[in-house]
């Protein structure tokens, strides 16, 4: 059988844009044109664009006729409008996490320290409402590019939970790492909260998605998260914070850490962490206590290939892993990290279901639960951990 042609379209052209062309140049269910590149970034989009042999489009409404499927790989504060625009024209979109938010009052007064939670709640579920609500009505769907649902690791979990009927009793789960090296991510308007909106997110939706399996498999339905007692702090904006260097302190009005603990409707549990503390690289893992078995996934770091430097110069230009401080001494040096991650995999997953129809495990239901139970995450954390019922849409 012959390979559909699928045209794709790259809005954006900053760090993710850069991960997402990498990932389409591995999909083998299709073959891949990529149409070009929209960016509102003029400079950097010519860049992009020139180094990687693709169109650079001056509208965005011209990059999305000329394609099939959309990358949003901008700013959250800017993907509802954008999404709601491509589903307009009947076009699949692919949609970066975090998948929508609540991104202030549009003063330039705004600040995410003092605003009520619950406002924000409001309007994040209203953002998600009018975005399932586009996809209801267009021929296109939203694949939320949650690469953490389709990492190996996280697949294979999937696999053992169908195959033995798994009841998954408690999930522990983290993303942490020595913070973000962009500007836009410590402010509450463009990025939507903090750590647990950046960095909760991955964990949570791998969290909830392996309950979405399990519901499937047992009762026919996902079973989707109820409530969620959750704390935040923002330790690097403490007055006695004794900045060494390694840690970024850049965050203006945002919290650098957070804890949460969720009930699903079964009444079963996830416990996750996600801050912007810890030293030596990433530390994505996700850990299964079930009825019937017991499942660690180190996403990143794994040993999978493990290196010794003496001397931190040596690997001046070589990439080791994500994040981390230095090169010198033992390292987890991934020998494919995409891989690892679930970059190719989830690209290649839209694109399959682009072409032939076949369904997708991140989707816009995953993505909503994700958002709506961050948002009531933060309700809970302004009453200093009441626990909080998730708006399910």
């Amino acid at each position: 059988m012959d390979k559909k042609v699928i045209k794709a379209g790259i809005i954006g052209s900053g760090f993710a844009a850069k991960f997402h062309f990498d990932a389409l140049q591995r999909v083998y269910s299709t073959k891949v044109e990529v149409a070009g590149v929209f960016s509102k970034s003029p400079d950097e989009a010519k860049e992009f664009s020139k180094s990687r042999g693709i169109k650079l489009f001056n509208s965005l409404e011209e990059l999305i006729d000329s394609s099939d499927i959309l990358h949003v790989c901008t700013p959250p504060v800017t993907h509802e409008p954008i999404a709601i625009a491509v589903l307009k024209k009947d076009k699949d979109v692919i949609i970066e996490k975090p998948f929508t938010g609540y991104f202030g009052d549009g003063t330039p007064e705004f600040c995410g320290d003092t605003f009520q939670r619950q406002e924000g709640l409001n309007k994040a579920t209203e953002s998600i409402k009018r975005m399932l609500d586009a996809e209801k009505l267009s021929k296109g769907s939203i694949m939320y590019a949650e690469n953490w649902v389709y990492a190996p690791s996280i697949q294979k979990e999937r696999e053992v939970i169908e195959k033995t009927k798994s009841q998954i009793i408690w999930i522990q789960a983290q993303q942490s790492h020595s913070g973000s090296h962009s500007l836009d991510y410590g402010k509450w308007r463009l990025a939507g909260g903090g750590s647990l909106m950046g960095k909760g997110c991955h964990p949570l939706a791998a969290a909830i998605y392996l309950k979405h399996v399990e519901g499937r498999v047992r009762n026919g339905k996902p079973i989707r998260p109820k409530t969620i007692t959750a704390r935040t702090h923002a330790i690097t904006r403490l007055e006695n914070f004794d900045n060494q260097g390694h840690l970024k302190d850049t965050y203006t009005d945002v919290e650098d850490y957070a804890t949460t603990h969720i009930v699903f409707e079964d009444g079963t549990v996830a416990d996750i962490i996600a801050s912007e503390l810890s030293h030596g690289g990433v530390k994505n893992y996700l850990e299964v206590h079930a009825n019937n078995h017991r499942t660690i996934c180190n996403i990143t770091p794994n040993n999978a290939m493990q290196t010794y430097n003496p001397v931190d110069k040596n690997f001046e230009d070589i990439y080791v892993v994500e994040k981390t401080g230095t090169k010198q001494g033992w390292s987890n040096i991934s020998p494919d990290e995409g891989w690892f991650n679930g970059y190719q995999h989830e690209m290649d997953a839209f694109y399959k279901s682009s072409a032939y129809g076949d369904p997708i495990e991140s989707n816009s239901k995953l993505a909503s639960d994700v958002i709506a139970t961050i948002y009531a995450g933060y309700v809970s954390a302004e009453k200093n951990g009441l626990e909080t019922e998730i708006t399910i849409l």
